[in-house]
């Protein structure tokens, strides 16, 4: 199930790092919404596959959090 291709293992480190962002953010200021998308960006590499598969999701949970960030 884990895929340690570079690609995979570029984009786990890119969205999980910006996903630890996410979650820290949330936490402080006690939002529901970029805690549960940032835990998403940190753990969802783990259950894709393949590369394009992982920079698809991440990009697409990048682009939800940019929408949820301040409800």
């Amino acid at each position: 199930m884990l895929n340690f291709e570079p690609y995979n293992l570029l984009a786990g480190f890119i969205f999980g790092m910006i996903g630890l962002g996410a979650w820290r953010y949330g936490r402080s200021l006690d939002r529901w919404k970029p805690v549960a998308i940032g835990l998403a960006l940190m753990a969802y590499s783990y259950f894709t596959p393949w590369a394009w598969l992982t920079w698809t999701v991440g990009l697409a949970l990048v682009v939800l959090l940019w929408f949820h960030h301040d409800e």
